[in-house]
């Protein structure tokens, strides 16, 4: 390794480093309220349309749908915004929150395939199993986040653990098990992040 390969090497650790250590200011505050909003919709559609008793199944692809295009129009934003923000350090800020919420993201996307692949009958755990999942990519996240977002990490494992014990009683899927927690808890998120950026004061 040449002299100037080094010194590229030991820049790009310090950057890695100070990344790690920096709060993410790359979330929107209205986009995360958004996926909150979408949260409610969801539910309600479902509430409204979806016969009793629930498919799993039709279920299961309303949630990932509304997951999927929550963290596309999460993740979009993110990007533009820690490139305004974040100048220089905008990859390595973006690669360390990515590394941060991934153990939560990939747990969370391989629980429906495994528990409906291998355990149909629990599928009335994914909701409250999802909320845990969430909570806990929160506080692994909690370095890059304001220190007031704990309060969200706990809601999402409360709502988690109360959403077990109700729904273990019939074992059924509710839409407002997942329309309840996520939207509440997308709009506490955001709502801590804008008082994070300061509010009309800040760049939200």
């Amino acid at each position: 390794m040449t002299d100037l390969e080094k010194a590229l090497a030991d820049i790009h650790a310090i950057k890695a480093q100070i990344a790690r250590g920096t709060e993410f200011r790359g979330w929107g505050p209205a986009t995360v309220a958004l996926t909150g909003l979408m949260a409610g919709a969801a539910a309600a559609g479902q509430a409204a349309l979806m016969p009793e008793p629930v498919d799993p199944s039709r279920w299961l692809a309303i949630w990932i749908v509304t997951a999927v295009l929550g963290i596309a129009l999460v993740v979009a934003e993110a990007m533009t915004r820690s490139r305004r923000l974040h100048s220089r350090l905008a990859d390595e800020m973006i690669h360390a929150a990515a590394v941060q919420f991934t153990p939560a993201a990939v747990a969370g996307a391989l629980l429906p395939v495994v528990i409906m692949r291998f355990a149909p009958d629990a599928a009335w755990m994914l909701p409250g199993l999802w909320q845990i999942v969430f909570g806990l990519g929160i506080f692994a996240a909690s370095r890059a986040l304001p220190q007031a977002m704990a309060i969200t990490g706990a809601w999402y494992l409360a709502c988690g653990l109360v959403v077990l014990a109700v729904a273990a009683a019939d074992r059924g899927l509710s839409p407002w098990a997942m329309g309840l927690p996520f939207g509440i808890g997308q709009l506490m998120f955001a709502a801590i992040l804008y008082r994070a950026l300061g509010g009309h004061h800040g760049d939200v």
